[in-house]
């Protein structure tokens, strides 16, 4: 997994019943992109390092993520 900073994370609902995270990456602690991520979740308007997960992908800043419906 790659990213730079304004790409959006989604993280999928693997358990029912709960809606997918979004976030912006503000923050890379690595130059190549790789995780860890600082994020700003778009519902919660705070800031986690994250360590994404295989329920996790990234959209790039300006690209429609298509697994919307």
């Amino acid at each position: 997994m790659r990213a730079a900073v304004g790409d959006r994370l989604v993280v999928e609902n693997t358990y029912g019943g709960e809606p997918r995270k979004i976030g912006v990456i503000v923050e890379l602690r690595n130059l190549d992109g790789s995780p860890p991520y600082v994020v700003r979740w778009v519902d919660a308007e705070h800031e986690t390092l994250v360590f994404p997960g295989p329920d996790a992908h990234v959209v790039p800043k300006g690209e429609r993520d298509r697994s919307f419906r």
